[in-house]
């Protein structure tokens, strides 16, 4: 694909050699349109949402809620299902405290896997704790693919709430969220999709997939950081108290009580991340722009490449199970018995950005018996030169370490 020259980070050398930025996994790099529209915003239109009578705040109410419903468009809710929160972790935390700890009863068993990120996890450990719930857990196969006869299984069991991710973050696996969504529904059971790493891999459909809740983050998709979405499923709103209290969230503020806004803007409360939204609207401009076939089949061709010249190098352990199940553009792999830390560096020094650690999956990194992997992940201003630079870093490391 030639985007390239739409991301300005591209353009810049690190330890004197051109940059490979292959950790889009922990974050997107920005396009200059992006970068231009959040920029308009602080030089331009730079007022505060819903409260002032002058233009200039009326300018900027109006692009925050566009910027909510070119959301909704994008994911196919409804606008007043849409509530802005600063990323995914925040919106899991919004609906762990305010849906499950109001709505769930003591005893009752939320299900995640081993796949999740921690902010899918701790959440739910929290309010577990506060409300005497259990959690149960989908453990992976040895291939690393979620188990399905164990999901199974646990679906028919008495629990009230699954939550899981469409992509896993430190493996790139592809899961089955509609065909989950389908079973979990038939038993009674509310759904949360951590869609954090699918949003920029598949199209989303909430209506499709029949989904309670929904999260991603905007700097996933090509956006700013410190903005993310929470879908709620319209009929459930009601059952949700807010989340916070201050300004904007409120219809009337009395000493003897508070009466609260309805739907999403209860949950918003204080003044929000204005440029944020409006660049998340940018941002999901740009990516629909693109061409979605072309942007899947560039990227598998791009991790097709990673994975086979990874597999020829002698000491690589690869977690990633690309050829056995459908996978995101995510490849984890270690060297031997060396520390991910320090092959990262190494590939570091010669300009190829990878992570390394846990990826916050800890309790997936224990079932793999690891303490954690490089992890490369690839995008669409990635091209075939930035994975033969990849390679031949690894390949570097590997001689180095060895």
């Amino acid at each position: 694909m030639n985007v390239r020259s739409d991301f300005p980070a591209l353009k810049q050398n690190i330890h004197g050699k051109p940059v490979v930025y292959l950790d889009t996994a922990a974050t997107s790099l920005k396009p200059q349109a992006v970068i231009d529209r959040v920029n308009l915003f602080y030089s331009l239109e730079n007022a505060n949402v819903h409260r002032g009578a002058h233009q200039m705040s009326q300018i900027a109410t109006q692009n925050y809620e566009d910027a909510r419903a070119a959301v909704a468009k994008f994911i196919g809710a409804d606008t007043d299902e849409i509530i802005f929160v600063r990323n995914t972790t925040e919106g899991i935390n919004l609906v762990a405290h305010s849906f499950a700890e109001n709505n769930l009863q003591s005893e009752d068993q939320i299900l995640l896997t081993e796949l999740e990120h921690h902010g899918n996890i701790v959440p739910w450990q929290l309010v577990a704790a506060k409300k005497n719930l259990k959690i149960q857990v989908v453990p992976i196969t040895a291939d690393n693919i979620l188990n399905e006869d164990i999901l199974n299984e646990k679906l028919k069991g008495p629990v009230k709430l699954f939550a899981f991710t469409a992509c896993s973050n430190a493996l790139g696996v592809l899961t089955d969220a509609e065909s989950y969504c389908k079973k979990a529904k038939a038993q009674g059971i509310y759904t949360l999709i951590d869609a954090a790493q699918l949003v920029s891999q598949k199209k989303i459909d909430v209506r499709k997939l029949d989904c309670d809740f929904l999260v991603f983050s905007a700097h996933k998709i090509f956006g700013p950081t410190g903005i993310g979405v929470l879908y709620v499923r319209k009929n459930l709103l009601s059952m949700m108290p807010p989340y916070q209290g201050g300004g904007s969230m409120i219809k009337e503020v009395k000493f003897s009580g508070t009466t609260f806004q309805d739907g999403p803007l209860k949950f918003e409360a204080g003044t929000p991340h204005i440029a944020g939204a409006i660049g998340l609207h940018s941002a999901l401009d740009y990516f629909s722009g693109l061409d979605l076939q072309q942007v899947q089949d560039h990227e598998h061709a791009l991790m097709k490449k990673a994975y086979a010249g990874l597999k020829e190098i002698k000491s690589a352990k690869i977690y990633t199970p690309f050829e056995k199940t459908n996978c995101a553009p995510i490849l984890s792999f270690n060297l031997g018995k060396f520390h991910s830390s320090d092959v990262a560096t190494i590939l570091d020094q010669q300009g190829v950005e990878v992570r390394a650690g846990h990826h916050c999956n800890q309790p997936l990194m224990s079932a793999m018996k690891v303490s954690g992997t490089v992890r490369a992940s690839f995008s669409i201003y990635n091209n075939s030169d930035d994975v033969e630079r990849f390679l031949t870093a690894v390949q570097k490391a590997e001689s180095f370490l060895l």
